[in-house]
């Protein structure tokens, strides 16, 4: 049996198409005997518009999506989580795009989302995260922006003019530095990260700038960048406990990488905070897990996500949020840090 259409119910109802979409959407007053008549159709019929009749409907489609790089790293689930929730309680449905950090996924996503017309979309980390983003990348979001609503977490792009929610990292790496240097920390260094991406240098020189206020700073060997994982946390971490004179606290790029060299300080046989005090950055799930728990940043995840969706839909709706909205970070502070050892 052919499922029946909005335009069946205007045939068989004797009015237009629009008359039966402003039933089915309540978006205009109907004659009360008309929406009766509609009404008692589409009962009889069990009339379930599908996504693809709204959106011919209402230029809408109700989805959103979200490209991360990252499905893995716990900072982008949770970010997802804000969304996601906010988006529902709003009538969205998403599109979880994980790139697996490939800039050419990105761009396939783009394409896809162009095809299935979706209503707008939140971007974090890849390309926006570029300390320097390639023309044709940066020119291929902008062009995408034309077309659709799209707002940045926790990066940016260049003369783009993008709607952006961001954390103010750097203000959460001078937080640590402060915590350390209140410790009595004068040996330190940092791990994790990649030198070509902005989330990485901009808490590097947020540190070094913090320092250089004491006359210190971290010297180029005792900065250890390679990537987020925990795996890269360990092996950089051990680099540097094998080196003479070890410093007395490393601040890590992210939680991942902290774990990673919570891991190898305890197979060097030192201990946590005696021996080495160690700073993470997200405040994921995993912060509180692990042992000892870690000291960190909250770059408070879940707002991050709810308040990208409220400008999102706001945008969506002819809105004028405003450009930019930037969160607080907060400075969680656990086991992992102590006094520096004499």
């Amino acid at each position: 049996m052919t499922p029946i259409t909005i335009y069946d119910i205007a045939k068989e109802a004797n009015v237009s198409v629009a008359t039966v979409s402003r039933v089915l959407n309540d978006t205009a007053p109907v004659r009360a005997s008309t929406r009766e008549k509609i009404m008692s159709i589409i009962e009889k019929h069990q009339f379930q518009p599908n996504a693809q009749a709204r959106s011919l409907i209402k230029k809408e489609t109700g989805t959103i999506a979200i490209i991360l790089p990252d499905i893995t790293n716990p900072f982008f689930p949770e970010v997802f989580w804000g969304a996601e929730n906010e988006a529902r309680g709003l009538g969205y449905t998403f599109f979880l795009c994980n790139t697996a950090g490939d800039y050419n996924r990105e761009s396939e996503y783009l394409s896809i989302l162009r095809e299935k017309r979706v209503d707008g979309i939140i971007f974090l980390g890849g390309r926006i995260n570029m300390q320097v983003c390639p023309d044709d990348m940066a020119q291929e979001l902008i062009d995408m922006g034309k077309r659709m609503p799209i707002v940045l977490v926790n990066g940016n792009i260049a003369k783009g003019g993008f709607h952006r929610v961001y954390t103010d990292e750097g203000a959460g790496a001078a937080l640590v530095a402060e915590h350390l240097l209140e410790l009595g920390h004068r040996d330190i260094a940092f791990v994790g990260g990649l030198k070509e991406l902005s989330t990485t240098m901009v808490k590097v020189r947020a540190v070094q700038k913090k320092l250089r206020e004491h006359g210190l700073e971290i010297p180029k060997e005792r900065q250890l960048l390679g990537s987020f994982s925990i795996d890269d946390g360990k092996r950089e971490m051990s680099k540097l406990l094998d080196r003479d004179n070890p410093p007395t606290a490393v601040i890590c790029v992210n939680d991942n990488t902290a774990i990673g060299a919570i891991k190898s300080t305890i197979e060097h046989g030192l201990s946590i905070p005696k021996d080495i005090s160690i700073v993470g950055f997200d405040d994921t799930p995993l912060a509180s897990a692990v042992i000892p728990e870690l000291t960190t940043v909250s770059q408070n995840t879940y707002q991050l996500g709810k308040q990208a969706v409220d400008v999102l839909h706001e945008l969506i709706n002819q809105g004028k949020p405003k450009k930019q909205i930037i969160l607080q970070p907060e400075l969680i502070v656990r086991q992992s840090t102590g006094p520096a050892a004499r």
